[in-house]
């Protein structure tokens, strides 16, 4: 019996447990940021918030593929302009490169790119913050500029 493949890849970008306090002690809980993709122009970044790990990641799976972004790639599958994006205190700059130049990207950038099919591309993390989340969503914010 054969598994069929799934539409998109998914990669854990972050797993961060969250604390509530609540008469009797601490709830703790798991915030799960998932990037999907299918290495043809669609990537997704979804965040989930989960009892347990694996019920985070699920909700970030289903969140990703409502907030599907259609990357316009060119013929040598990197992206048609510079761009920039801006999320909180995250800023990113996104710039073509030629053919066979590979991903020249950090972080949360190189695994958007990839799951999104993007071969060619030269990424800079311009703000200051190491946070993953605010730099995965300021590059989808950058990424959704393309036209």
């Amino acid at each position: 019996m054969e598994r069929e493949r799934p539409e998109f890849d998914q990669k854990v970008l972050d797993v961060r447990r969250t604390t509530r306090v609540v008469a009797g002690g601490r709830r703790f809980s798991f915030r799960a940021t998932v990037v999907i993709g299918d290495h043809k122009g669609r990537v997704g970044l979804g965040v989930g918030k989960g009892v347990d790990v694996a019920a985070a990641v699920e909700k970030a799976v289903l969140l990703g593929k409502k907030e599907i972004v259609y990357i316009p790639l060119t013929k040598t599958k990197t992206i048609p302009y510079a761009v920039e994006g801006k999320v909180s205190a995250a800023r990113v700059l996104l710039k073509p490169v030629r053919e066979g130049r590979g991903l020249v990207a950090g972080g949360p950038i190189r695994v958007i790119a990839d799951l999104g099919g993007i071969k060619d591309l030269s990424a800079k993390i311009l703000g200051r913050t190491p946070n993953k989340l605010n730099n995965a969503q300021a590059t989808m914010t950058a990424l959704r500029k393309l036209k």
